[in-house]
C-alpha cells in the first residue's frame, strides 16, 4: 500500500487509482486486481496504511481528559499531514490494524471514567467525527482563501463586509455576533491546531466531563 499512499500524498485521493498503482509497482492492472478487487477496497487499505505514521508509541498525558485531548489532536495532525485521509468515504467500521490501534488508544484514555462500553464507543465516535469534519472544513476554507491569506484576516474581512449588509432588526443575533470580537481572534502558532477546532474540542470534552461525573458513584 506504500505505493498508493505515495501517489495520494503527491497528487491527492484522485491520483491513487488502481491502474496508477499498478504502473507504480511495474505490474499489470490485472495482476493487481487479484489482490485488490475494487477502488473502495484500495481506499480502505490505503487509509489504514497511512494511519500507521500517526499511531503513537505511548501517551504521557495525565488524566482521561488530557489523554483524550491529545488523542484528538494527534488525529487532527494526521489529517493535516495527509489531507486525503479524511476524504476517504466511511462505509464501514474501522477494521485495519492501525485504525484498531487508534480505537484502542482512545478506549485506554476512558478506562478510569466509569462509563459503560456503549458510552465510551459513543464518545469516541462523536470525537473522531468532529476531528474528521473539522479537518475537512479547514481544507475547504484554505482552498477558498487567496494564496498566502491567513484565516484570521479572511474572517475579519468577511465579518466587516457582512456587518455592513446585515439588518440588525431582522437578524439581531447575527448582528450582535458580528459586532463582537468573535471573528477577530489571531491565528494559532505554527503547527498548532486551528482555534475553532481547539474551542470545539473543549466543548465536547466539557460535555463528556459532565457525563463522567454523573457516572461515578456519590
Amino acid at each position: 500500500m506504500s505505493a498508493a499512499v505515495r501517489l495520494a500524498d503527491a497528487g491527492g485521493l484522485e491520483a491513487a487509482t488502481l491502474p496508477r498503482v499498478a504502473e507504480e509497482l511495474n505490474v499489470t492492472a490485472m495482476s493487481l486486481y487479484r489482490h485488490v478487487g475494487t477502488k473502495h477496497e484500495l481506499l480502505q487499505l490505503m487509509m489504514d496504511a497511512a494511519s500507521e505514521l500517526g499511531e503513537p508509541a505511548s501517551d504521557s498525558a495525565t488524566g482521561w481528559r488530557e489523554g483524550l485531548r491529545q488523542w484528538a489532536v494527534d488525529l487532527w495532525s494526521l489529517y493535516r499531514k495527509r489531507p486525503w485521509v479524511p476524504q476517504v468515504p466511511i462505509n464501514r467500521a474501522p477494521s485495519g490494524p492501525h485504525q484498531i490501534a487508534w480505537l484502542d488508544r482512545g478506549f485506554e484514555q476512558l478506562v478510569s471514567t466509569g462509563l459503560s462500553w456503549d458510552e465510551k464507543l459513543t464518545a469516541l465516535t462523536l470525537l473522531s467525527g468532529f476531528v474528521r469534519q473539522s479537518a475537512l472544513l479547514q481544507q475547504e476554507l484554505e482552498e477558498g482563501r487567496e494564496a498566502g491569506q491567513a484565516q484570521s484576516e479572511s474572517e475579519r474581512e468577511y465579518g466587516a463586509a457582512l456587518f455592513a449588509l446585515v439588518d440588525a432588526e431582522r437578524f439581531p443575533q447575527v448582528a450582535a455576533m458580528l459586532a463582537s470580537e468573535a471573528l477577530a481572534a489571531e491565528d494559532p502558532g505554527e503547527g498548532e491546531p486551528a482555534r475553532d477546532f481547539s474551542a470545539g474540542l473543549e466543548i465536547i470534552l466539557d460535555g463528556l466531563d459532565a457525563r463522567v461525573a454523573a457516572a461515578r458513584p456519590e
